[in-house]
């Protein structure tokens, strides 16, 4: 059963009881159903006042009666329900018990009549809603016919509407605060907003600060007085200068903001001026120096000197760092220091180059991960081998230095991870690979092997992986940008998916068919979004074909053909399939009417989609912008460049009052 505990319960309270499990019902959204109730746009068929309406038992006949002639109720009695309150996002399908009340149970408080149903069809609904004096339940037919009819209205628009519109925008009550800053989000996204204007947002969003800025105005930004928008700029801002780093680290007075804005730095691996990195280093706040003992830039001495730091924690940090800068008694310091996680991770940098003896490993706590990078003498790596746990065994399978007849233990080893961790490992032979039993869990996300990935360059190596019998080695040859056509042919028709995929997304010469093959099963995401279909060998004419396709994947092709039409845009507009109507709704030629019709879909990446489509009626858009819809709404390339100038004029009016 859908719907959480407390909704049955509710529900339940009212007579109703739940049917089925939720899903996204495909008719008017409950918060478009609610304006025919609020908005007075329809005469109430019932007004009860507001002393008569104690007694609930008028209202219920009267939404009863109402509801029954409209034809709300199904031959099965089903009906959608939605409730201020309900905590859902969309319908609810139920069902009238042998008793019921709902006008006593539902609503926005006890007593506070309010609630909507629609027939499951979508073309009738009855409504109550509380007023200042009196109940009024509101009957609605032909909901689909008054909805294509507002559409068409819409779409209409004159140019005298539409400047009206935009007058309108800037009227009335002053935009609130949440408003504005929503405003502020969206139009650093717009890509329609002017050059001048952009500079002027990053102190209002940090969705500004994602994009490259001019260095006088990220210096402005990194000096301003605000502390949030100084952290935002060096949180997200790309291509800080290692002098910026230095300006805005050296100049914060605030211990804590000095910490933060230093632990950025490091997060990010950004180069900090020599001379920042000196006085971080001397700072008297044990924190600010362990960030600074891991800035990029750090200069040897000052490395050396955190590495000998009163402070455990700034040790432990410049440990690293500073280890290939030190001398013999330097390092013998580390590796007796008195706080065991320096002396640990000495030990482990020290025997990278120094064979560790099992005398070492039995007296000291090495942790199972050190174990992938140090060097082990004989004796204590055979014995890991043989009889070390499994973290201990994995860890030694990816290590490069391990014997090879140890490495011919860990590829029979009884654990499968361990066995797989031995099958990535560059130094064997494809022989030796595919003789090694390993078994492949699709539920398990694997990583790239770095190895496959340094030979992308090699075509002689990128043959000879791609007819390796291990899966995750292919893949990895997959990821390569160029390929030689045998390679390719090869890997095109690989029994594995994911090998297709990812040849798919990565190789600039992967082949028309597989890119098409691909597109009809693949619905995920990659990191090269716009792919299959945004490759440049993705085949484009002759996809019309597919308009009428069972498969509506293929049916969102059609739209890419050079031949395909506007009429055709506006027929897919209204297909079964969301994800059609999605495509059809991004589509430069959709016409205004559809726009508005799509701006009420039953799923909101569609109406999301609507929202952002340059010919969206500017009534419609103004009342996104005014509070239903406002970050997206403010992200339309559509908005006159006036208007943009005009909302960034009331947004920084607005923040030099806060200030």
């Amino acid at each position: 059963m859908g719907g959480g505990d407390e909704l049955v319960e509710l529900l339940g309270r009212a007579g109703l009881d739940v049917v089925g499990e939720r899903r996204v019902e495909e008719v008017l959204p409950p918060p478009f159903a609610w304006r025919y109730v609020v908005a007075g746009e329809v005469e109430a068929a019932v007004s009860v006042s507001l002393e008569r309406a104690a007694r609930f038992g008028e209202l219920n006949a009267a939404w009863h009666r109402l509801a029954s002639e409209a034809g709300v109720f199904g031959a099965d009695g089903v009906f959608l329900v939605d409730f201020p309150g309900s905590r859902t996002d969309g319908w609810v399908r139920v069902r009238l018990r042998g008793e019921w009340d709902l006008a006593g149970v539902l609503g926005e408080r006890p007593g506070h009549t309010g609630f909507v149903t629609m027939a499951l069809d979508g073309d009738a609904l009855v409504g109550a809603g509380t007023g200042e004096h009196a109940v009024r339940l509101v009957a609605v037919d032909g909901v689909r016919a008054r909805r294509e009819e507002a559409a068409r209205v819409a779409g209409r628009e004159s140019p005298q509407e539409r400047a009206a519109a935009w007058e309108a925008l800037f009227q009335g009550p002053k935009c609130p605060r949440r408003v504005l800053d929503s405003w502020a989000s969206g139009l650093s996204l717009n890509p329609a907003l002017p050059a001048e204007l952009r500079p002027l947002l990053p102190v209002l969003t940090s969705y500004a600060l994602y994009g490259a800025l001019p260095t006088e105005v990220v210096d402005g930004l990194l000096a301003d007085p605000d502390w949030e928008v100084r952290l935002r700029t060096a949180a997200t801002q790309p291509g800080i200068t290692p002098e910026q780093w230095g300006r805005v680290l050296l100049a914060e007075r605030d211990e804590r903001q000095r910490w933060l804005l230093a632990m950025t730095a490091g997060e990010f691996r950004a180069r900090v001026a020599e001379d920042a990195c000196r006085v971080l280093a001397a700072d008297p706040s044990v924190r600010v120096r362990s960030e600074a003992a891991r800035l990029e830039g750090l200069p040897a001495s000052v490395a050396v000197a955190l590495a000998a730091d009163p402070a455990d924690g700034v040790r432990a940090v410049a440990c690293r760092t500073a280890w290939p800068h030190l001398d013999a008694a330097g390092r013998e310091a580390l590796l007796a220091d008195p706080h065991a996680v320096v002396r640990a991770r000495a030990r482990v940098l020290y025997h990278r180059d120094h064979p560790m003896p099992r005398s070492v490993f039995d007296a000291e706590d090495v942790e199972s991960a050190a174990l992938e990078t140090c060097l082990l003498e004989r004796d204590l790596a055979e014995h890991l081998v043989r009889h070390g746990d499994r973290a201990q065994r994995w860890s030694l399978a990816a290590n490069p230095r391990l014997d090879p007849d140890l490495v011919a233990l860990l590829a029979e080893d009884p654990d499968d991870g361990v066995r797989f961790q031995v099958s990535t490992r560059p130094d064997l032979t494809e022989e030796q690979r595919a003789a090694i039993p390993v078994e492949r869990d699709p539920g398990i996300r694997y990583f790239e092997l770095d190895w496959v990935k340094d030979l992308h360059e090699d075509e002689d190596a990128m043959r000879r992986l791609a007819a390796s019998a291990h899966f995750l080695v292919r893949r990895g040859v997959a990821r390569a940008r160029r390929l030689p056509p045998d390679v390719v042919e090869r890997l095109a028709r690989d029994e594995d998916r994911i090998v297709q995929l990812f040849l798919a997304e990565s190789c600039d010469d992967a082949p028309a068919d597989l890119l098409l093959r691909v597109w009809q099963w693949w619905d995920g995401s990659l990191s090269t979004p716009d792919r299959p279909r945004g490759h440049p060998n993705f085949p484009r004419r002759g996809l019309v074909r597919y308009a009428d396709d069972p498969n509506p994947r293929m049916r969102q092709l059609a739209l890419d053909d050079p031949e395909s039409t506007p009429e055709l845009v506006e027929r897919l507009s209204r297909d079964g399939s969301v994800e059609v109507r999605y495509r059809a709704a991004t589509d430069p030629r959709l016409s205004a009417t559809a726009v508005a019709r799509l701006l009420e879909d039953p799923y909101e990446h569609v109406r999301q989609a609507a929202a952002l489509h340059p010919r969206m009626p500017a009534r419609l858009l103004v009342g996104l912008l005014r509070g239903g819809g406002v970050e997206t709404a403010a992200r339309n390339p559509g908005l006159p460049v006036e208007v943009m100038r005009r909302m960034v004029g009331a947004m920084d009016a607005a923040r030099g009052g806060r200030d």
